[in-house]
């Protein structure tokens, strides 16, 4: 028993060291600064796994884990995830009520043991209608991104509620209200052309809020090929779409490593060529 013990633990050594060495090696190159997830293929994992629905969104906060620490090892600065769509609150009552309660979970322990979030100073921005989520679950949520918010390393932007349409309607609405206010000092159409801009619809998105640099990479999991309402603004200018075939619960280093690849790839053609 203590030989197995010892064994599995010079493994886990062994391929702790390896995984270390081949990020650092990643990280030498062309290294985006944003990365976003649709974390797609829970349910889809579940039920190959012959498990119930909660158990597949569970290890799928696993999986949320273990990628953002590979993103942070690779220096990239920002990582949104999409956790939580206004369009899922349409699902069984029972799956809504154990995706809230989960969430409100991992939050909880997010605030008791931020160690992850500490070790790379990352700030946690809670982008979407919060206001429809569970009070417990706001609390939480109020509790995690004031216990991170002097941390300036690195963001972890969490998606709940949300779908890109609602944050470009509230954007928008923000601006126009912004031209109401100084029409009674300037002309109307003065403070149309001022305020009603790209520049300023994009520096009131929910996830320019927070911070956030211009997104490089969006991944899918699940092999499913939609970008299902996310981030349909930032994906608009020069993203790079990946898709891969893995469940979310499944996803890796070994499903992340040919990402970056790409992505170095496409930077370094795109410097010969400049």
């Amino acid at each position: 028993m203590f030989l197995r013990r010892g064994l599995v633990w010079l493994q886990s050594q062994v391929a702790t060291a390896a995984r270390n060495f081949l990020l650092s090696v990643l990280a030498a190159g062309p290294i985006p600064k944003h990365v976003g997830f649709v974390m797609d293929g829970n349910r889809r994992y579940a039920r190959r796994k012959h498990q119930a629905v909660q158990q597949g969104h569970s290890e799928g906060f696993v999986a949320l884990r273990r990628t953002l620490e590979i993103c942070l090892r690779l220096n990239i600065r920002c990582v949104s995830a999409y956790a939580f769509s206004s369009e899922n609150f349409k699902r069984s009552a029972v799956e809504v009520s154990a995706l809230m309660q989960l969430a409100e979970e991992k939050l909880v322990e997010l605030c008791n043991h931020g160690d992850l979030l500490n070790e790379y100073g990352v700030r946690l921005n809670v982008v979407g209608r919060t206001e429809l989520l569970p009070e417990s679950v706001q609390k939480a949520i109020r509790q995690a991104e004031h216990l991170t918010r002097h941390n300036k390393r690195s963001i972890l932007n969490l998606c709940m509620s949300y779908t890109s349409r609602e944050e470009m309607t509230l954007a928008m609405e923000t601006c126009v209200r912004d031209a109401t206010a100084q029409s009674y000092e300037d002309s109307y159409v003065v403070s149309i052309t001022r305020y009603i801009t790209e520049k300023e619809i994009n520096s009131q998105l929910g996830i320019s809020l927070g911070g956030s640099p211009p997104l490089d990479i969006l991944v899918r999991t699940s092999g499913v090929k939609r970008l299902s309402d996310f981030m349909l603004w930032q994906c608009s200018e020069d993203t790079q779409l990946q898709f891969s075939p893995a469940y979310w619960p499944d996803f890796g280093l070994f499903d992340f490593v040919p990402v970056i690849l790409d992505y170095q790839r496409r930077m370094m053609t795109k410097r010969l060529y400049a």
